[in-house]
């Protein structure tokens, strides 16, 4: 048995909040995590709309039913099954994303990649390829991927502002993860500005105003 593959073309699905202008200095690219979709993501970045701002969340190719064989649906980045060419599709798809919407944006915007939970992992492999131009990055409850490719990925975030952000009751962070995932980041150079907050596995308005105003 011979394994293969074939590319093929995806309509991929992504959401939006403010429009595009002459007044728009930041574009925020938002990756949700495990079994959610991006048009209920989305609304946790409501705050940030103030007419400077569009915000843009990206769904994942693969959705699944959350219980059995209905009802409530969820999409996940990837899983263990043909990883690699997962990660290609997803940077593809991402690169292409930012392409179509900073042609619509003035030249001087500022990005921001925000990546949540899974979304986090996501998101740090995609800019370890370099090719995306981008100015700040934040990770949300997120792990930062211990496969990251330490030969080419550490120029991608060389002087580029880092924040973890993570609820103090958040089941899926614990201090020894928290320290694995500095010394991944201290691996790459990377120095970055740690936020918590009261809460869970979720995301927090205030937070993410103060992460926004201060990164």
């Amino acid at each position: 048995m011979t394994e293969q593959h074939l590319l093929t073309q995806r309509t991929a699905r992504f959401y939006t909040i403010g429009l595009p202008s002459d007044a728009v200095t930041d574009l925020w690219l938002v990756c949700h995590g495990y079994g959610q979709l991006a048009r209920y993501f989305l609304r946790h970045f409501a705050p940030l709309d103030n007419g400077r701002t569009v915000i843009v969340a990206p769904e994942a190719f693969s959705r699944f039913y959350l219980d059995g064989f209905s009802g409530r649906v969820g999409a996940t980045w990837m899983t263990k099954e043909d990883r690699l060419a997962e990660i290609d599709d997803q940077a593809a798809y991402l690169n292409l994303l930012l392409q179509t919407q900073l042609q619509q944006l003035p030249a001087h915007v500022r990005v921001t990649i925000v990546g949540f939970s899974q979304g986090g992992a996501t998101v740090s492999r995609w800019l370890a390829s370099g090719a995306a131009p981008v100015h700040r990055l934040i990770l949300w409850a997120a792990s930062f991927p211990e496969d990251i490719d330490f030969t080419s990925g550490k120029a991608a975030f060389t002087n580029l502002p880092v924040a973890i952000v993570y609820g103090t009751q958040d089941e899926f962070i614990t201090p020894e993860s928290l320290l694995k995932k500095q010394q991944l980041m201290a691996d790459l150079s990377i120095n970055p500005r740690i936020y918590t907050f009261e809460g869970s596995h979720t995301l927090h308005a205030e937070t993410l105003l103060k992460v926004g105003a201060e990164l």
